[in-house]
């Protein structure tokens, strides 16, 4: 099946970029979510796709050259992005594939010592479920595979499913990393269980601030427990991340801190003490362009409020995990804020997420999650 694509895609496809919307097609065909199409300019051959009608992504790239997309082309993939992993020997735990980032568009495997959790999330992926499964027991001869269905399938017309795909998948696993340990849930919690794409992150910001630390929408509380401060006090609304972060104090040895189960912004309207350490990681406040008006009033709000619990030449850690919300969105907001504080604001590190989770310059939204680290000076 070919496809003809408009001078803008076509500009588009030219800088590697791995997807089309609809309106850069000339015409969308009548066929099977997931059906694999060459994408042509003026006939002449660009691009190797998956073809979702369904979806408002309609065109995801699967390879600049004609290929022939069968068992040996996924599996050539598959070992590539496990190879790419191997730099990575401070932990049992780590992403194996991520998606466009690995060449590979809506397929996500986490591996978690000899379990293996997997998403599915484009149609055209999903087509190649069996195909995908058999090639990771070839090659990383996992004790079981778990599907956690994603939300985002819906938009590729699929069902969201979560179950076991092959053998027996622990409920819970204790992940280690860099001599910490961190209990999760692998068919339970946020995303594909802990956040693995903030370990590097919560090794550089542990080594900041050793006496107060604050650590804000906690989850599982890694950043408090990286600190290792005298005293650590965790903010986490969900009960099941409260639950998980007194487990991990007990598995690391942390013996004094409190763990406050409370909207953050209204814990911060309250809060008296100070801190040498303050560390905001909050879900995704904008998740869209639209909710952005809203996502910089709430991220100014914390900023601001941190800024008055924060001692001088303590430590400001901001991360965000939305493409609406910036790194710069993050400087400019912290700037605004020291003037309302009346401090400056040293950068002392820009933040990203781990190098098991790639970013690709050509794939601007493989950069998601973006943060830094900040000094108060007064």
């Amino acid at each position: 099946m070919k496809i003809e694509i408009t001078k803008e895609a076509y500009d588009k496809l030219k800088k590697r970029v791995p997807w089309l919307y609809k309106n850069e097609l000339v015409s969308v065909p009548e066929c099977d979510g997931g059906s694999i199409a060459d994408l042509v300019y003026k006939n002449e051959y660009v691009a190797t796709a998956f073809i979702n009608p369904k979806s408002k992504i309609t065109a995801r790239i699967l390879s600049f050259e004609k290929i022939t997309v069968d068992r040996d082309f996924f599996k050539k993939r598959v070992q590539k992005a496990i190879n790419k992993r191997t730099i990575l020997n401070n932990t049992n735990s780590l992403r194996l594939i991520h998606s466009e980032a690995d060449f590979l568009p809506g397929l996500i495997v986490d591996r978690y010592g000899d379990n293996l959790v997997v998403s599915f999330t484009t149609a055209g992926m999903d087509n190649f479920k069996g195909v995908i499964i058999e090639i990771l027991i070839e090659l990383l001869n996992p004790k079981g595979i778990y599907e956690k269905g994603d939300r985002i399938r819906e938009k590729e017309g699929l069902e969201v499913v979560s179950h076991t795909l092959y053998g027996n998948v622990d409920n819970e696993f204790v992940i280690e990393e860099n001599n910490k340990k961190f209990l999760t849930n692998l068919k339970e919690g946020q995303k594909t269980g802990f956040f693995l794409d903030q370990r590097k992150n919560r090794e550089i910001v542990g080594k900041f601030g050793n006496k107060k630390t604050l650590d804000l929408f906690a989850n599982a509380g890694g950043f408090g427990i990286y600190a290792g401060a005298e005293y650590t006090k965790f903010v986490e609304i969900s009960a099941l991340a409260c639950s998980q972060i007194e487990r991990n104090c007990e598995l690391n040895g942390v013996e004094n801190y409190d763990i406050i189960k409370a909207d953050v912004f209204k814990f911060l309207e309250k809060e008296k003490k100070t801190y040498d350490l303050i560390i905001i990681d909050p879900p995704a406040f904008a998740k869209n362009k639209k909710a952005r008006r809203g996502a910089i009033k709430g991220w100014k709000y914390l900023i601001v409020n941190a800024l008055e619990l924060l001692e001088e030449d303590g430590y400001l850690a901001l991360f965000s995990c939305s493409h609406s919300i910036t790194s710069k969105d993050l400087l400019d907001l912290s700037l605004s804020s020291s003037v309302i504080n009346n401090c400056y604001l040293e950068v002392v590190e820009f933040l990203k997420q781990d190098i098991d989770h790639p970013y690709v310059l050509n794939i601007p939204n493989s950069l998601y999650l973006t943060g830094v680290l900040l000094r108060k000076i007064k």
